[in-house]
Order: C-alpha cells, then sequence, then structure tokens
C-alpha cells in the first residue's frame, strides 16, 4: 500500500518500502472519483483549496514519477488549478458547459424542461408564458475519499491510520430554471353522470365509445410527474383501454356478443353494479378485407418535437407492418400549405413508403382543412368498394388555419363518412393537444380516437390491434337501459358522458352512433340502488303515486337491455335484448377477474373526476382491487395501471 501525505501543494510519496503496484491501484482510484465527481454530478469548480491535515513530519525523499504514470491526489489537484490559471478562457467554457447541463438537470426535476430543449430541436409554435426563467442557488456538497495508509512509526514499526481525502470542495452553484408556458392542452368541459330515480326516468340510452385516447394521456401526464385536469379524464375510455376476455361471436353476421353480470359495489356495500359488456368478433385471416388507407400527417411548427412527429413516424412504420402486400397507401402532409408525398402505393413497396415517411420534417401552420380535403380526395380515386377506406390523421389537434368553426368540419366529415371513407385521429404531443378537436373528428368520421405517448402504445395500437384500428364490424351501436321501478330506486351511468343520446334516438337509424371495430371490446358500468336501500337519495314525489308508473311485467328483473346496430354495408339496424335480474348476480369474488379490474379502473376515473361518492374509497383500495384481478395479462397493461395508480396516490399526497 501506498500512503499520501498532504502538507502543501507539492506532492511526496513515502519510500519504497511498499511496492509501486499498490501505488498505482491507490492513484488510479483517485483519478477515478476526480472524473466520477466531474462527469456524474457536473460539478463547477469555483475554488481549489488544499486540506492540511496531516500530522507534521520529515519529509521522505521524493521518488520520481514515470512519464505516463497516475499522480498522487494534489499532483492531480494541482494540475487542475495550473490549467485553470493558464487557461481561463477553457475554465469559463467549462464552467458555463456544466452550468447549462445542470440547469437543464434541474428543470427535468421540477417537469419544466421543454421536449425540444432536450433533443435540440427548435420550436416554431407561439407558446404562452406563464411563469419568467429563474436563477436559484444550489449547494453542492464536498467529495471526499476515505483512504488507509501505513505509516512508519519512530519505533521503526509500522501502523496503519485512515484519512479523509478531500477531492473537492464544498461550493455553491446558480441554477437557472427555464421558463414555465401555459398549458394549452384543449379537452371538453362536462359534469359526471347524476343520480336518477328510476320512477322519474326510468330509460337511460346512450352510443358505445372505444375510443382509448384518455386512458393513454392521463398515463403520459403521471409519468411526466403532473395530474391531468378533470375534464381530461373519460372513464369509459379508461375501461376500455384494456382487453377483457369476454364471450366472443362466431360469425360476422353477429358481430358481437353481449355479457351483463351485476355485482355488488365495493365503494358502496347499499348498491350494486351491472357491467355490460361487449366483444367484437375478430375474422380469420382469410376473410380480412383489403385496405385502402391514406395517412393524413401535420407537419406544421407545433409537430417540431420529440414526441410528435418522430414518434408520429416510426408509429406509421409499425402499422405499415401489419399490412397485406395488396393494400394501398397514400401520404398526404398539411402544414403551410397541404401536400402529396406518397400517390396511391401498394404496401408490398415498403422501401418506398418508408423513403417517403423519412422525408417528413416540420414547420409552418397548421392548414388543417386543406390537409382534410386532399385526404378524402386521395382515398376516393384509390377506393375499394369490397374492402376498408380510412384516413388516418395524425396530429397535435392545433388546427388554427381552415375550417371556420367545428361544425362546419363536424358538416365536412360527416358527408364524407356517408360515401364510405371513415376517419381515425392519432394523437400525438402535450401542451398544445386539441383533444376536444381529436373527438369531434372521430366521432363523426365513423373511427376511433387514440393518443399516442410512446413506440410501446403506438404498437398497442396500430400493431397489436390493428384490426382494431382498421376494420369496423359493426356501425351505430347504441345501448339502451330500461330499469325497473319496482326493484331499483336509482341509477347512474359511469361515464359516457359525451356519448348521451335521447330516448327516441334508439330507434332512429339516422342517428349516428359508435362504431366497433374487429376485436374490440366495450365495457359500460352503471351503479343501481335497490328499492329500500339505505342508499336512496332521492325522495318520491308527492303527487305521483308509485304504482301508476310501475307494472307487473317482469317484477323480478333490475333492468332490460336493448343494443342496436348496423353492419358496415347496411343502413337499416338491427335489435338486440336481454332481460337482467337475480340469474345474473355474482359475488365480487365469483365475477372474475375482469369484471372486478374493470371495477378497479371505474373508480380511479371517478377519483380523478372529482366523484365525492366515493370519497372513502382510497386510490389503495383501488390498487389492493386491481392488483388482486390482473389475471393472466399476456402485454402487462394490468401492472402497468396498477404502477401507475400508484405513483398518482404518490403524487396526491
Amino acid at each position: 500500500m501506498v500512503g499520501l501525505v498532504v502538507f502543501s501543494n507539492t506532492p511526496y510519496q513515502l519510500p519504497d518500502q511498499t511496492s509501486s503496484e499498490g501505488y498505482s491501484s491507490v492513484s488510479a482510484e483517485v483519478q477515478s472519483e476526480v472524473a466520477d465527481a466531474k462527469s456524474k454530478d457536473d460539478i463547477t469548480i469555483k475554488s481549489t483549496k488544499r486540506q492540511e491535515s496531516a500530522p507534521a513530519m520529515q519529509r521522505p525523499t521524493p521518488v520520481p514519477v514515470k512519464p505516463g504514470a497516475p499522480q498522487s491526489v494534489d499532483g492531480l489537484m494541482a494540475d487542475i488549478g495550473k490549467n485553470d490559471a493558464e487557461a481561463p478562457a477553457m475554465n469559463r467554457s467549462r464552467e458555463q458547459k456544466f452550468r447549462t447541463e445542470q440547469s437543464q438537470s434541474a428543470a427535468r426535476a421540477f417537469g419544466n424542461v421543454p421536449a425540444e430543449q432536450e433533443s435540440g430541436e427548435t420550436r416554431n409554435d407561439d407558446r404562452v408564458l406563464a411563469k419568467p426563467a429563474q436563477s436559484v442557488e444550489r449547494s453542492i456538497p464536498a467529495v471526499t475519499k476515505t483512504e488507509t495508509r501505513r505509516i512508519l512509526d519512530k519505533d521503526g514499526s509500522y501502523k496503519t491510520i485512515t484519512e479523509t481525502i478531500v477531492v473537492q470542495d464544498a461550493t455553491t452553484e446558480l441554477v437557472t430554471i427555464p421558463p414555465v408556458y401555459k398549458n394549452r392542452d384543449r379537452f371538453e368541459d362536462f359534469k359526471p353522470n347524476p343520480v336518477t330515480s328510476a320512477k322519474d326516468t326510468p330509460v337511460s340510452t346512450f352510443s358505445i365509445d372505444v375510443d382509448t385516447a384518455s386512458y393513454s394521456f392521463l398515463r403520459s401526464s403521471i409519468n411526466r410527474g403532473q395530474i391531468p385536469q378533470p375534464s381530461a379524464i373519460r372513464v369509459e375510455e379508461m375501461i376500455n383501454y384494456f382487453p377483457y376476455d369476454y364471450e366472443a361471436p362466431k360469425s360476422a353476421d353477429e358481430p358481437f356478443k353481449a355479457n351483463v353480470t351485476v355485482t355488488p359495489s365495493p365503494w358502496n356495500a347499499d348498491t350494486k353494479l351491472m357491467h355490460i359488456g361487449i366483444k367484437g368478433y375478430v375474422p380469420p385471416a382469410s376473410e380480412r378485407q383489403s385496405s385502402n388507407i391514406v395517412f393524413l400527417i401535420d407537419t406544421s411548427g407545433s409537430m417540431n418535437q420529440a414526441n410528435k412527429l418522430p414518434l408520429l413516424i416510426n408509429s406509421f412504420k409499425l402499422l405499415l407492418g401489419t399490412l397485406d402486400d395488396d393494400d394501398t397507401v397514400s401520404i398526404v402532409t398539411y402544414a403551410g400549405s397541404a401536400g402529396t408525398v406518397l400517390e396511391p402505393t401498394p404496401a408490398s413497396d415498403k422501401n418506398k413508403i418508408n423513403e417517403a415517411l423519412n422525408r417528413l420534417s416540420a414547420g409552418g401552420s397548421t392548414a388543417g382543412a386543406a390537409g382534410l380535403e386532399l385526404a378524402y380526395q386521395k382515398a376516393a380515386e384509390s377506393f375499394d368498394a369490397d374492402g376498408v377506406n380510412r384516413v388516418i390523421l395524425a396530429t397535435d389537434g392545433d388546427f388554427n388555419v381552415g375550417f371556420s368553426s367545428n361544425e362546419e368540419m363536424k358538416r365536412f366529415i360527416e358527408k364524407k363518412r356517408e360515401s364510405g371513407i371513415f376517419l381515425s385521429v392519432l394523437g400525438f404531443g402535450n401542451g398544445n393537444y386539441n383533444d376536444e378537436l381529436m373527438q369531434t373528428l372521430a366521432q363523426n368520421g365513423n373511427g376511433v380516437a387514440a393518443y399516442i405517448d410512446s413506440l410501446s402504445e403506438a404498437n398497442k395500437v396500430l400493431a397489436d390491434e390493428s384490426g382494431g384500428a382498421l376494420f369496423t364490424i359493426a356501425k351505430d351501436v347504441k345501448i339502451q337501459v330500461e330499469f325497473n321501478p319496482a326493484t331499483i330506486a336509482e341509477y347512474r351511468l359511469i361515464g359516457y358522458e359525451t356519448r348521451a343520446l335521447k330516448r327516441e334516438d334508439f330507434n332512429n337509424d339516422k342517428v349516428d352512433a359508435g362504431e366497433i371495430n374487429s376485436g374490440h371490446t366495450v365495457t359500460a358500468i352503471y351503479e343501481m340502488t335497490p328499492v329500500g336501500s339505505k342508499a336512496v337519495t332521492i325522495d318520491d314525489l308527492r303527487y305521483v303515486s308509485a304504482d301508476a308508473r310501475t307494472t307487473d311485467t317482469g317484477s323480478d328483473e333490475f333492468a332490460f337491455v336493448k343494443i342496436r346496430h348496423k353492419l358496415p354495408n347496411s343502413d337499416t339496424s338491427t335489435l338486440q335484448t336481454f332481460p337482467i335480474g337475480e340469474a345474473q348476480e355474482r359475488s365480487l369474488k365469483r365475477a372474475g377477474d375482469d369484471m372486478r379490474f374493470a371495477t378497479a379502473v371505474a373508480i380511479v376515473g371517478q377519483k380523478l373526476r372529482g366523484d365525492t361518492q366515493l370519497a372513502d374509497f382510497s386510490y389503495k383500495d383501488a390498487i389492493k382491487l386491481a392488483n388482486g384481478a390482473k389475471g393472466e395479462d399476456e402485454h402487462g397493461y394490468r401492472a402497468e395501471f396498477v404502477q401507475l395508480v400508484r405513483l398518482l396516490d404518490s403524487l396526491q399526497q
């Protein structure tokens, strides 16, 4: 072993009673420590002080250090000081680099660093300043190293001592936190469905919803350390994000099968939950329709971020890998103006399609209207009467040039929908995300709205569930539930607030509703309060007899469920009906993993919406329920949900 005693700025070495091998080992560690300290902690050296901690003793004869050999601590530190003195410009450059890196590191900790700052990109969009940049002083602790060495005592023997060497002194550093910009994400605001009296309003009608954008946006927000605004939460989209093992139909003539189960409510012992589960038909490969797909890609300036256009391009490449050789792909872009990047091309020519995608770059304003018109034009040019014709729009939703209103755009898309060309929407990015517009586009275009926050999500939506993104098996699917006032006093539908329909809309085939695509599962949950329950909140009317509004028909039933749908090429709906009673009741345990997990997701969604009825049911309770209902979880989606709720619970503290 070699001991290093610090007397001054000049390094000395003990006589060679110890081996040079030990010397090399210790010195290499010291050099590594200094290098690690500088690279790991981004430390800016403000001053270099020497520690005079060793006891005075006769200095030994120095041993010359061979060229290229490791230096002692003091030698290394002296060299640093020497270099700083001789090269102040280099030192200032190094200090500025460290400050910049530390500033970005601190900003990431605050969650304020823009994506383009990390990726070196430049934004073109006009951001609104919410909080200017600020400077804060950060303390940097001293970097020390403990060394054990042997020294020669007065009696001629060796003894072992331990000392702490200061590799770098404590200092402070000025850190600049970047400015914070206003969150311009836009969501349609709505109120949760109210508790409704079964005597006063026994019928509930709504359109199904297979979108999943709300859950993906929630996940993206939590992973950034943020809790999204309540209007960003659509509980049904959270529930429907997950696949469920419902009984599936056996042919395309019966495109979906309904599964209804009644369970106790885990958050209220005096109410029940009615689960209505639907699973779409999955055709075999031999029955798969050909596809005419137009990629409509937003290349405006607001897309110039790592989680927007670059992620979008890679996402479409995943979808391309699922297409058959005889499918057709076109690419239309829009920024300052709309243009065709790729004319209709067979999907077999993947090199040509990939080259077109790789040429895309962002810049300019957002001519959304022109882009939509051109995309529909390209879809019409390659229209496949026996196949799927779909425009897939990928954007952050920032349409600032084109249609004068959402209503004008809605009418345009409805007209195109009637021609047999459907529209699906993929949302990207945050801070300028226009979810309200995305919903308008997808709902009126007979399509699906999904939010892509990662390549894994793109793989789920466009590869693993590619049939769900492209192939519609039933359209205009509506659900109507009539509750029996003799057994059910009150009810409320959890979610689907933006999908509510009038009672008379159910039998009107001209009223548009949601679509079910291949393999999709859809779940709707009602909370029901039985007659005589302590949970009843609405009083009976004084002047209206309860007997006047009830009959003896089906007096033991809880409800009567009706579902209407149209086949993809039909304009006439088909009706299915299901009486619901005690025969459908199950305990939560016997109901199975799917029911329990969907219930856990519904709990989290309602709490995020601020539902006061679940005030006594905690996120930890939801975690426990979901964790025990993960089942096989082939892709890990349910395990990911449990982890997200744990993070959410921590953020709420």
